[in-house]
């Protein structure tokens, strides 16, 4: 169900992806429901919610041919049964009491008492969170009456549709006695998890409220109820950007009921952090656009600009990731920044599959997990009337007119490595006025570490090739078991030990971009020799991506140059990055594109050692 994650919305901070712990559910069984289900099923559901009349109870547990049940066991070995209904999930049992899911609700928005909660939570309850009552909308009728231990719906305000299951923690008395303050709701199940997943991952529809409140007219969310996501018109401004692949999961028990939750300490936020996501959801700009509105538009502009303009047929098939780093980005505008995951799209993959549906480009997946576009309709009307702004008229072919097979002109990127100041480092830069966590060049460590020997007076007065090691080199620079014997330390020892000690950073700078600064070293363009069936060898190589190339790029000029079959799969553990395979031993064709064409430094290609040795003709 839930990303097991650990937090509370409107009271929650969001979990780094680098430190969930994935857990899955395992689909242990999957049968047809019988005779003796469907009976004990309308029992319990007529039982565990008397509200529905025999019409609804009939439609909602169908004739047991229509009808299959789902066991699951999550990581601990928790059980799930899950009951679908023409493959959408509408009901799930833990511990012999029955929830609805999200889909049911959306057909019965009455069934359960519902709380209202602004649209920035429900990335927060997607995520795992809990909902905080700080995050629930009191509107001027009063909170629904329920009991601690109900079993509740939680929708957006401005839509009846529910989002989210939860179960109630207190009372309706005891949440107004508490100033509104505290969990509210444990929540079990919502919109965009993994139970969500087994179904046909519909949109909520739009539900209007039964009475419009003043407290919605006025509340922050206004400004995105007119927005428009990709295939669904209505006030959930998260259609379609919670479309995200929530899979970590872990089933736990918690307030007397079964939870998702994750293996991670919850963090110390207050509730202004939601007012804050809140006000800063989308605020209006001077031409009362949204950022995300503006967003969109930049994002429609650069893809039509760049079919217009920039890809060719005989590019295609193109691999959606090149398109958008070498094609889309080069018709942003200058001093503006093309941010997909700032746009309602929030990834590429659902803005193309949008363009597929308006039958402007074909997308597949030619290889297992890499997408491409394989078709691309020049006579649509949209491509036909877009106009290219005037600052990219003149020059909107250039790159074109440069290279006969249509590829734009490559450009080794600039590398720099940085160093980042660790805490055991702190006090060596605190004279400086760097703190922990900033982020130096080498130059300016050298520099830094000059004038600090130098303020000291720890330069060797005998031998000014020397500095005297003070207790902060001692403890910064120096292990355990040297503190006792080392006294001195010669300037390129110093500055090396110096650098050793800091954090690793590197910035890229692309052409025609912005620098990226990025966390650990570069990884190098790896060069591997794979032996297959048959003695047969091959040419792995991996990382082309993180130098701006792209892989099926080269993979064709490879298979051009040196008359080999040539293939992409996905890199084991990346979804977004893939590798290269081609046959035979072609490290030297590979060295000279490398080096020779793209003129990328030797230092950052690892493997070409492996070349075979080029026979000597007498």
């Amino acid at each position: 169900m839930r990303q097991n994650v650990k937090g509370t919305a409107g009271r929650a901070e969001a979990v780094d992806p680098a430190v969930t712990k994935a857990v899955l559910l395992r689909v242990c069984h999957l049968a047809a429901a019988t005779q003796c289900h469907e009976r004990k099923l309308r029992s319990d559901v007529a039982a565990a919610f008397p509200a529905l009349s025999s019409e609804q109870l009939s439609e909602l547990v169908p004739n047991r041919e229509e009808l299959s049940v789902v066991k699951l066991y999550a990581h601990k070995g928790d059980a799930v049964t899950v009951y679908a209904n023409n493959r959408n999930p509408v009901l799930f049992e833990m511990e012999k009491t029955l929830y609805p899911t999200v889909y049911t609700l959306w057909s019965y928005p009455d069934l359960l008492p519902a709380f209202s909660t602004w649209p920035p939570v429900l990335q927060r309850l997607a995520g795992g969170a809990d909902l905080m009552l700080p995050g629930v909308m009191v509107p001027s009728c009063g909170l629904p009456r329920v009991q601690q231990g109900t079993l509740c719906a939680i929708t957006l305000v401005g839509n009846r549709a529910p989002v989210a299951v939860g179960v109630a923690t207190m009372s309706t008395a005891e949440m107004l006695a508490a100033g509104m303050k505290g969990k509210g709701f444990t929540v079990l199940h919502a919109y965009t998890d993994h139970l969500w997943g087994f179904g046909d991952k519909s949109y909520p529809p739009t539900i209007a409220p039964l009475v419009a409140e003043p407290a919605e007219l006025e509340s922050p969310d206004d400004d995105d109820k007119d927005e428009k996501g990709p295939e669904l018109d209505s006030n959930l401004c998260i259609v379609p950007s919670l479309q995200m692949d929530i899979g970590n999961l872990s089933l736990q028990e918690g307030d007397g009921c079964a939870r998702l939750m994750e293996e991670e300490e919850p963090g110390e936020t207050g509730a202004a952090e939601m007012a804050e996501d809140i006000a800063e959801f989308q605020p209006e700009t001077e031409d009362g656009r949204t950022p995300q509105e503006r967003m969109d538009e930049l994002l429609h502009q650069c893809f039509f600009h760049a079919l217009k303009c920039k890809v060719k047929k005989s590019e295609l098939p193109l691999l959606t990731s090149t398109f958008l780093r070498n094609h889309m980005f080069s018709c942003c505008p200058e001093g503006q920044q093309l941010d997909i995951k700032k746009s309602s799209y929030k990834k590429l993959s659902k803005f193309l599959q949008y363009m597929q549906q308006q039958k402007i480009v074909q997308v597949k997946e030619l290889n297992k997990g890499v997408e491409s576009i394989v078709h691309i309709d020049w006579k649509h009307s949209d491509i036909r009337s877009f106009v290219v702004p005037e600052v990219f008229s003149a020059v909107s072919t250039a790159p074109e007119s440069k290279c006969g097979d249509g590829e734009q002109p490559y450009h080794a990127p600039e590398i720099i490595p940085l160093y980042g100041i660790s805490a055991k480092m702190a006090p060596l830069f605190q004279e400086s006025g760097h703190k922990k966590g900033s982020i130096l060049s080498s130059s300016d460590v050298r520099n830094i570490i000059i004038s600090y020997v130098k303020t000291n007076e720890l330069v060797d007065e005998t031998n000014k090739n020397f500095v005297k090691v003070n207790p902060i080199l001692c403890d910064c620079l120096l292990n355990k078991w040297e503190q006792d014997e080392i006294s001195k330390l010669k300037w390129d020892d110093l500055l090396s030990r110096c650098l050793e000690q800091l954090q690793p950073y590197h910035q890229v700078t692309f052409f025609g971009h912005e620098p990226m600064v990025r966390k650990g070293n570069l990884d190098p363009i790896d060069i591997t020799i794979a032996q297959r069936s048959s003695n047969k060898k091959v040419t792995i190589i991996k990382n082309l991506e993180l130098y701006g190339l792209d892989p099926q790029l080269v993979a064709n000029t490879l298979q051009q140059r040196v008359q080999a079959s040539a293939t992409i799969h996905t890199l084991p553990g990346a979804k977004d990055r893939v590798q290269v395979q081609i046959q035979g031993n072609q490290i030297n064709h590979l060295a000279k594109l490398l080096l020779e064409e793209y003129q990328l430094q030797r230092k950052y290609i690892q493997g070409l050692e492996k070349a075979p040795k080029l026979s000597r003709k007498k």
